[in-house]
């Protein structure tokens, strides 16, 4: 398979060679299966691999950035970025790929990886099971790396988070290439330690056609690919699923990468917020202690703990801070995430408490690993909602569209993509994300979604058919509930903000560009299950 693959990179070679260099390669020519641009050099580089494929009867499903998905009935597909690197090709920058990978499943279950830099003709390769080469001589990641004088390749792209800018001021060195399949290798060949890949703008994170070859060639030199939980980082084959994650030889520098550059997001000391649920009793004194605690550090109360202390507070969604310290229940902190961008770290002073991570017996150590750094940051998806164009607020847990009147059913069509996926009367009908799954539609009788899953769950409410059940949809599609009755209903988002809905209307939902990041210890998800759902009394 590789000899194909190379013979394939030789032909696309020729043929963008045979592009006049007085031409534009970069005009846009079409509208490619993934909702961007195509340029004239990306569908050349397409269809010569098309076509060679058919000519030489090469009997492979194809998955590319331009067409999309072809189904030629075969066992496994070609996995296939026909010009990784675009815009450097158009400006002569000579770092730009062909990326092929062969196999089946998802992207770890391909088996042959093929990398071609077209600019200078270095060949990256690898077989599962077999190593990584570089024009034909076997490569390996640093077998140490020292976090002290990191080379971190970064994406520094318009939709980069506050965190990339941050960590490329924290460690010794980086670069921003714009080629993700070399960056991927650079770090393969041991010549840099990592490649993060971390936006905040959804369309603009990894899809599997980007870096199927080049993980192959890393995992086979001796790194790993991590998504930023820390999972190891698996992608279907499509290009409705996108990510972010850390590329490393050495597992100690994704723990370093996000350790650091997640603490301390401005090469400095953190900023800390404190926004106190004061209807719980008891919490003002515990945010007296997380003051004590926090001495030395720089400090912002929210209004009403500021009031009772009798000194000066600002809203918190005025606060300028970096992490926002929540003390109460779940409820505080679903505010406080209306409210703010910050990372969360909830103090349970209220109930259950499952999004916090601490209780206040524990405050004293807690208070200590975060000044010292000693945690990790979850990134968790949150749902985008739209009403005739207007944005109406993202939701953390979940959107609920019910009935405006007590006990009055109404009629509710659910669309995935624009298709009829439900018709159906009910109470309401519920959109909910993974973080939700454990809260509101876990009681409907929804299922628990691991938050390393990309998909929602839409739950009808007290639906008027015995076949109704919850439906699990991937966090790629748009979601849109119509109000089908000429009569009122109530939007509701995370049970914080409520908008009356009036009668034919329809709300749209989609993936968020923005996420929500959780403070966490050592608690997993599971773990957190079994203490706070299972066990609890």
């Amino acid at each position: 398979m590789l000899e194909v693959l190379s013979s394939i990179a030789d032909k696309v070679s020729e043929a963008i060679g045979l592009i006049p260099p007085d031409s534009d390669r970069g005009a846009e020519v079409c509208m490619g299966a993934d909702g961007t641009p195509t340029s004239e050099i990306d569908k050349i580089a397409e269809n010569t691999v098309l076509m060679y494929l058919q000519e030489h009867d090469v009997k492979l499903n194809v998955l590319s950035e331009e067409i999309g998905f072809v189904d030629n009935g075969a066992e496994e597909t070609l996995v296939l970025d026909p010009i990784d690197g675009t815009t450097n090709a158009c400006m002569g920058v000579p770092m730009y790929t062909i990326s092929m990978a062969v196999g089946k499943g998802t992207m770890n279950g391909m088996r042959v990886a093929y990398l071609r830099n077209l600019s200078t003709g270095d060949v990256y390769t690898a077989e599962k099971g077999k190593g990584a080469y570089m024009n034909g001589c076997r490569i390996s990641v640093k077998d140490n790396s020292d976090p002290e004088r990191l080379l971190m390749m970064i994406y520094m792209g318009s939709g980069a988070c506050p965190e990339a800018y941050a960590l490329a001021k924290r460690v010794k060195s980086s670069r921003a290439y714009g080629c993700a399949s070399l960056e991927m290798a650079l770090v393969a060949t041991g010549k840099a330690d990592g490649f993060m890949m971390d936006s905040e703008v959804y369309s603009k994170s990894i899809r599997v056609v980007d870096i199927a070859a080049s993980a192959l060639v890393l995992r086979e030199a001796g790194g790993e690919i991590f998504a930023l939980d820390g999972s190891v980082l698996d992608m279907p084959l499509d290009l409705e699923h996108r990510a972010n994650f850390v590329a490393v030889g050495d597992r100690k520098v994704f723990d370093t990468v996000m350790q650091g550059a997640r603490s301390h997001p401005h090469g400095g000391k953190l900023r800390y917020g404190i926004y106190v649920n004061m209807s719980i009793p008891g919490a003002a004194d515990v945010a007296k202690e997380v003051m004590r605690l926090l001495e030395g550090e720089e400090v912002t109360l929210d209004s009403a703990i500021a009031a009772e202390l009798g000194v000066k507070g600002v809203p918190i969604s005025k606060m300028s801070v970096d992490m926002m310290i929540a003390v109460g229940g779940d409820g505080t902190i679903l505010r406080a995430a209306q409210n703010s961008d910050a990372m969360m770290f909830g103090v349970n002073a209220g109930g259950i408490g499952f999004l916090t991570e601490t209780d206040p017996p524990e405050l004293e150590e807690s208070i200590a690993r975060l000044r010292r750094g000693e945690y990790t940051v979850e990134e968790r998806a949150k749902i985008k909602v739209v009403m005739d164009g207007e944005s109406l607020g993202d939701a953390v847990n979940e959107v609920v569209v019910h009935t405006d009147t007590v006990a009055k059913i109404r009629r509710f069509r659910v669309y995935v993509n624009d298709t009829l996926a439900t018709d159906m009367r009910a109470d309401g009908m519920l959109l909910s994300t993974p973080t939700g799954s454990t809260c509101y539609a876990m009681s409907l009788g929804a299922p628990i979604i691991d938050p390393g899953v990309n998909a929602w769950v839409m739950v009808p409410m007290a639906a008027f058919r015995f076949s109704a059940r919850p439906m699990v949809v991937p966090m790629s599609k748009k979601i849109a509930i119509e109000c089908v009755m000429e009569k009122g209903c109530m939007l509701v988002i995370d049970g914080q903000k409520e908008v009356h809905l009036p009668g034919g209307s329809v709300v749209e939902m989609v993936s968020s560009s923005k996420h929500v990041r959780f403070v966490r210890f050592d608690k997993d998800f599971y773990t957190r299950i079994n203490e706070k759902l299972v066990n609890v009394q």
